[in-house]
């Protein structure tokens, strides 16, 4: 290192070094405070995000720590699985004293009512304008989403469309495939490119939604804004049952702690489900009750002009 001399003599070159190592371990500190923070408001063990955000719980206690220096990839899944912008991580300014997060989360624990007052204050056309006859089912996999929907489209006579599906169609491969090549960010742009097709192409439609896209801030919003959206909720136990039931066997291989882990999603993912327009519990009904009650929900509700649906 070449070393200069200030206006008194003395060498500057190391002093240099050492502001910078030290702004450095300032950066480490501030974002290990700031995802530990937002963790725990959220309520998300570290157990859970590590496995929401595929980063290590041995490496995420060292970055709440302040001792992980951790990759730029790494901390964008953190930031994701935490429903945070990179930004607010790793920015000088403090994001908990920030106007922009202070409404965001004042809309996040407001009630249905509230939250609506806003996005049509916020929106540039009415809400009947935006959501078209377009209805969205969201909800944690096994609450029914895509039985339903299906169900929902043939009786109101509407398309029913799978997101993923027109995921896939537009990678060329099944989504574990894209989830295994390009991780869970290259995943979820494809999402937000498939909502975009989805109400680009359809003004009347049922649509069903992988369960973490409520994760996706501006992506969920999205939904909102041109969707009536409908939580299909269930019990944790029946929602573990209903995917063991169609074949699938892997959320209970080799892992002892599912059902704990399958409560902690539910409870972190809580509020952003509640942001849906209505809510429909499905545990311990037939398919045939469900599909009654969640008919007889659109129509109350006015999502669908039933003049224009079969009956």
């Amino acid at each position: 290192m070449t070393e200069i001399t200030n206006f008194r003599g003395e060498s500057t070159s190391q002093d240099s070094s050492d502001r910078a190592e030290a702004a450095v371990m300032t950066l480490i500190a501030r974002v290990g405070e700031r995802v530990r923070e937002a963790r725990q408001r959220r309520g998300i063990p570290r157990r859970v995000l590590s496995e929401m955000s595929g980063v290590s719980p041995r490496y995420l206690a060292q970055l709440e720590a302040g001792e992980g220096n951790i990759s730029i990839g790494l901390l964008q899944r953190v930031a994701i699985a935490l429903d945070h912008r990179i930004e607010w991580l790793v920015g000088e300014d403090d994001p908990w004293n920030s106007d922009a997060l202070r409404v965001a989360d004042m809309y996040r624990l407001a009630n249905a009512d509230v939250q609506q007052m806003v996005l049509r204050a916020l929106s540039p056309e009415p809400d009947e304008v935006l959501r078209a006859q377009r209805i969205c089912l969201v909800g944690l996999r096994g609450a029914g989403k895509s039985t339903l929907g299906a169900m929902l489209g043939r009786a109101l006579g509407l398309p029913f469309v799978e997101l993923n599906h027109w995921i896939e169609e537009q990678a060329g491969m099944p989504v574990s495939e894209v989830m295994a090549l390009y991780g869970q960010e290259g995943y979820r742009k494809l999402e937000a490119q498939a909502v975009s097709r989805v109400i680009a192409t359809h003004e009347s439609m049922v649509l069903a939604v992988a369960g973490g896209i409520v994760a996706e801030p501006e992506t969920y919003n999205t939904l909102l804004s041109h969707f009536h959206t409908i939580w299909l909720r269930a019990t944790p136990v029946e929602h573990m049952e209903r995917v063991r039931a169609q074949g699938d066997e892997r959320p209970m291989a080799g892992n002892p702690e599912a059902m704990e882990q399958l409560k902690s999603i539910l409870t972190s993912r809580e509020a952003l489900y509640g942001k849906a327009l209505a809510q429909l519990d499905t545990s311990g009904q037939p398919v045939e009750t469900s599909l009654a009650q969640l008919k007889r929900l659109v129509e109350e509700r006015g999502f669908v002009d039933m003049g224009h649906s079969r009956p």
